[in-house]
């Protein structure tokens, strides 16, 4: 009796299966490479999958179609504004938010009443005697929006401090953070003088020199009352080959260490403090272009000068960071105060630089010194890119990342798992903007990961009436996410 072995098998039943495979017809081939196609195979996965990993039934496969002129009516209903994935409802939380509504933040942080909402807007005088809105709450009950405080210049980057302050930031050259004490009741309060800082109401803002001067937009805010946050800044601004925004620690003179909320503002840990910038290390003492992710340091700065200091000191220039988030989920057992933070750079889409997003991990926030290791955590493509906003889901670590362009999508990407790489083990897009004239911004989720908020950012109003003489966007409540 003939016995093959495996080797000898292999050589009779390869070509056999190859002339089969053949004789199917050129016609199939197509199908043949996309059946093949493991990284096709995956995405598949992830959408036949997208209840368990990213708690809706079906993610979507197309953007939402443009539109022509003004899209937005006082008739239409909330689905009218976003296409979502399926499983998902939205609602309006408010029509009647500033125009270019942005960042939000939920207060009180723990069982949270309002959100509190930055408002990108130029400051300008307004045809009633007033400047433009830059800092709102919106009741999450009733929707009821009133202005904190008007007179900033591009409100954007906004969080709720641990001692229960809201601290408030202006995406702009020369943009400055102000702190708000008692935010629910501080209303239609004015900035001044930008340069100057002054305020009308001292008791309650004050503007935080101590803070790097900069062009800012996402920031993390630890209960040290250490500050990260980057500059948005194109590299090449200004001058030919100058380095893009930088990443900036702020270090509290005092650390906080009490907890609940401060009596008044003298009491927080922003009045003073020291400013250092984030330099990638291409090895050793070698920096500079071609090392923006690795291993690195902070390199001191002076607040007032951040930007030109960290450009000419050799700190590590993104191209515009924006918004900037920690990772809720992230624990190092040897390492327990270690802080992993990511944040987006939008990049350019039309010179096919899709956008990413970069995590690092600070091992000791509290430290000037601290090691700092960086590394990309999500790569943009054509369909998805110029990454703004962005938010950790609560409990599943997921981060959705949000487009900065019109009729922009937002995507929910994986936590990496246990797998070779580090990076997010996958994304799939969960909502679109329908009106071309509007984008995404200022996604948050709720504490419970069960609900998000969105704002459809700088819609054409040719059809809306304007509110306190100013424009509006529309805010939305987001709900059925599935959380386990």
């Amino acid at each position: 009796m003939l016995i093959l072995n495996k080797r000898w098998m292999a050589a009779l039943v390869l070509p056999a299966l190859t002339f089969c495979a053949l004789s199917l017809g050129i016609a199939n081939a197509d199908d043949d490479h996309r059946q093949r196609d493991f990284g096709l195979r995956v995405e598949r996965m992830l959408e036949d999958q997208s209840k368990e990993l990213f708690g809706f039934k079906k993610p979507l496969e197309e953007s939402a179609p443009e539109t022509t002129g003004p899209y937005r009516t006082s008739i239409q209903s909330a689905s009218d504004q976003v296409l979502l994935a399926k499983g998902l409802e939205v609602e309006y939380l408010t029509r009647n938010a500033a125009n270019l509504t942005d960042m939000m933040a939920f207060y009180p942080e723990s069982n949270p009443t309002h959100l509190i909402t930055c408002v990108e807007g130029g400051r300008a005088l307004l045809s009633n005697g007033k400047f433009n809105p830059a800092v709102q709450r919106i009741h999450l009950g009733t929707g009821t929006v009133e202005t904190i405080l008007r007179g900033m210049s591009r409100c954007d980057g906004i969080r709720t401090t641990p001692w229960g302050t809201i601290l408030a930031t202006e995406e702009t050259t020369d943009g400055g953070a102000y702190e708000i004490l008692n935010p629910l009741t501080t209303t239609e309060q004015t900035v001044l003088d930008r340069a100057t800082g002054s305020v009308s109401d001292p008791g309650n803002i004050a503007k935080r020199t101590a803070l790097p001067t900069m062009a800012w937009e996402g920031l993390i805010v630890l209960p040290s009352g250490v500050v990260i946050g980057g500059d948005e800044l194109r590299p090449g601004t200004g001058v030919a080959d100058s380095d893009g925004g930088a990443i900036f620690k702020f270090i509290p003179t005092t650390l906080h260490t009490s907890s609940g909320p401060i009596g008044n503002l003298g009491d927080s840990p922003l009045v003073s403090g020291s400013v250092r910038a984030m330099q990638i290390l291409a090895s050793n003492n070698q920096f500079g272009q071609g090392a923006e992710v690795g291993r690195g340091r902070w390199i001191s700065v002076n607040a007032a000068t951040a930007r030109t200091d960290a450009d000419a000191n050799g700190a590590t220039g993104y191209y515009r960071p924006e918004d900037l988030h920690q990772d809720p989920i992230f624990t190092d057992p040897a390492n327990p105060q270690a802080v992993r933070f990511c944040w987006a750079n939008t990049n350019n889409e039309a010179f096919s630089n899709y956008g990413e997003v970069v995590c690092a991990v600070d091992a000791d926030p509290n430290l000037p010194s601290s090691i700092v290791i960086a590394n990309r955590f999500v790569e943009g493509d054509p369909d998805f890119n110029s990454f703004d906003n962005l938010d950790f889901q609560p409990v599943t670590g997921n981060l959705y990342v949000i487009e900065d362009h019109d009729n922009g999508d937002i995507f929910a990407c994986l936590p990496d798992g246990a797998d070779r790489d580090i990076k997010t083990d996958g994304c799939v897009k969960m909502l679109s903007v329908k009106d071309t004239s509007a984008e995404p911004s200022g996604f948050i989720f709720s504490a419970d990961g069960k609900t998000a908020y969105l704002s459809i950012q700088h819609s054409d109003d040719t059809n809306m009436p304007q509110v306190d003489g100013y424009g509006t966007d529309d805010v939305v409540k987001i709900t059925g996410f599935r959380v386990k």
